[in-house]
């Protein structure tokens, strides 16, 4: 009988690329919280404030959350893509892509979301009940079909041999979002959509480049280390642009002098707080791996607080679209 002795890494390497069952419970466990925030989140919200939830909020939440999260996975790849293109020796291997898969994902919820609109923003019972032709005669409804479409052309655009044409489509779904966030009877309309299509967008890049730099890290090390290093600081300035965006339309919503007593007391204003901490726990974790990245003795040890990182980007995702579905407190 011989033994042979395996050859150095290739074991390491195999385990690398196929995940344990741990891990597989654990992004399961997260994907269930994650929908858990807006299903649940609407009536702990709303506990004691005295507002009153429209019908179906949750899984309109669910649906916002989703599609939000659908957004942010190609978002991420053209950005990370293109910033690998400033990278010496660009990486060789590139992560497979999601974009088709989320541009499934996305146009479903966003059908979904378009068949409230045309019963008149409440959940159908039956098919019979959603007016489609309805979509046409409102803004809302004109709106919701703008996304829907531009998910379909995205998912096409992702399978085409020009697959970077996809962000185009998905432009239109943060503009549709931005002007959907703030109907004409609100004062100053255009500034409160220019505040979201920056602060939409922004978080878009941030969430799915982070994740999809962490899915190249698997594939080649060295330059994946490198675009990390680069990824983390352009996503400075992207979180700049995330609290500034986010200050100033808290600010509109909730006037200076109300906004510490809306905190506690009105759903928007909890689930604003909730979001808040959220961010500034990814903001620490952002920090830890980028000092871990310009001073560890082995900069792969900043995957650990960014994996965490995107962990709770995850929850900020699903906590922003609780926040488009509880009333919000306008006091002009």
């Amino acid at each position: 009988m011989t033994l042979t002795r395996p050859t150095p890494g290739v074991e390491d390497e195999g385990a690398l690329r196929r995940p344990g069952a741990g891990r597989a419970v654990a992004v399961l466990v997260l994907a269930v919280l994650a929908a858990l925030i807006p299903l649940l989140g609407p009536s702990a919200a709303l506990n004691g404030t005295g507002e009153a939830a429209a019908p179906g909020t949750g899984g309109i939440a669910l649906l916002r959350a989703v599609l939000f999260a659908a957004l942010c996975v190609p978002v991420g790849e053209l950005f990370v893509n293109r910033l690998a293109r400033a990278v010496p020796g660009a990486p060789g291997e590139a992560p497979r892509s999601w974009a088709p898969y989320a541009a499934g994902v996305g146009f479903v919820a966003a059908l979904g979301l378009a068949s409230v609109v045309a019963t008149g923003n409440l959940v159908p019972d039956s098919l019979s009940e959603i007016d489609v032709g309805g979509l046409y005669a409102s803004r809302d409804g004109k709106l919701a079909l703008v996304e829907v479409n531009a998910f379909l052309v995205a998912g096409l655009c992702a399978f085409s041999g020009r697959p970077a044409t996809v962000g185009w489509p998905l432009a239109a779904v943060v503009v549709a979002e931005a002007l959907r966030a703030h109907p004409t009877t609100e004062h100053d309309p255009l500034i409160g959509s220019g505040l979201t299509l920056v602060h939409l967008a922004c978080a878009a890049l941030w969430a799915g480049g982070l994740l999809h730099v962490l899915r190249g890290l698997r594939h080649d090390t060295p330059t994946g280390v490198a675009l990390l290093g680069l990824y983390a600081r352009v996503a400075a300035v992207l979180l700049a642009a995330i609290t500034a965006t986010g200050v100033w339309s808290s600010l509109r919503r909730m006037p200076q002098d109300t906004i510490l007593d809306q905190l506690t007391t009105t759903a928007y204003g909890r689930v604003l707080l909730a979001k808040v901490l959220l961010v500034a726990a990814v903001a620490a974790l952002a920090l830890w791996a980028r000092i871990r990245l310009r001073h560890a003795a082995d900069p792969l040890t900043a995957r650990s607080p960014a994996r965490a990182e995107v962990v709770v980007l995850g929850l900020v995702v699903a906590a922003s679209a609780l926040l488009t579905a509880v009333p919000v407190p306008i006091r002009w």
